[in-house]
């Protein structure tokens, strides 16, 4: 299985950090939020990696190279000024993504989620059109993305509901309509997945922070440095 690592947004949440360092090369604990994923990803057996980038993307290449000091192979997926969002990003990567189902995981998050899981969950073959991480509704984020029905991904309805980790498994055919180029969120796509009954998830309830503000990665930064956490 590969892997796919959103690094194409732009941080402006993050600015004045995000004006001349990419969000996911900023640090918490000692070391870039997606070098974080990169160890993780790594350990759990990963070996090819893609991700993309737009803004200060050289920086990225630069960084992290072709992925050997990981025992990574990283391929580059460049993105126009402006990115093309999840989805729009997700489509225009398939070429390097192959046509199994891939891990997606957000640059901007940091979590302590077993990446190894999905190969487990893999075998014996792949159902849904897509198999999501949801975790408790942060403070930021109270309302939630969705509701979970046992297994099956719905709308959120009010009574529990979940944000999605920006961590997930999917097949190639869930981006099948959308075209190279195109700029395009992940929502549209989730809904008619939810419509057709075809998409999956589980509930993460380990360490997981979405570093969206200089505040929370501060925060991050101090845990992690106090932890001590390899």
């Amino acid at each position: 299985m590969k892997a796919f690592i959103l690094a194409a947004g732009r941080g402006e949440r993050m600015r004045p950090l995000t004006d001349h360092t990419p969000k996911p090369l900023l640090a918490a604990g000692g070391k870039p939020l997606i070098v974080w994923h990169l160890e993780r990803l790594a350990a759990a057996g990963f070996r090819d990696i893609v991700i993309n980038h737009a803004h200060l993307g050289s920086l990225i290449e630069q960084t992290l190279g072709d992925g050997s000091q990981w025992g990574l192979h990283i391929q580059y997926s460049p993105e126009p000024p402006g990115a093309l969002e999840t989805a729009g990003g997700i489509a225009t990567a398939l070429t390097l993504l192959g046509d199994e189902p891939f891990l997606v995981v957000n640059g901007d998050v940091y979590c302590d989620f077993d990446f190894g899981h999905f190969f487990r969950l893999t075998v014996g073959g792949w159902k849904p059109a897509a198999h999501l991480v949801v975790v408790a509704n942060p403070a930021h984020h109270t309302g939630g993305d969705f509701s979970l029905e046992g297994e099956r991904v719905v709308y959120a309805n009010g009574e529990q509901t979940f944000t999605y980790a920006g961590i997930g498994v999917f097949s190639p055919a869930f981006f099948a309509e959308v075209k190279p180029g195109t700029v395009m969120k992940l929502r549209p796509l989730l809904d008619a997945a939810i419509a057709a009954g075809t998409l999956t998830g589980e509930r993460f309830a380990g360490r997981w922070v979405d570093v969206g503000t200089p505040q929370r990665l501060a925060e991050l930064d101090a845990e992690l440095l106090a932890a001590d956490v390899d």
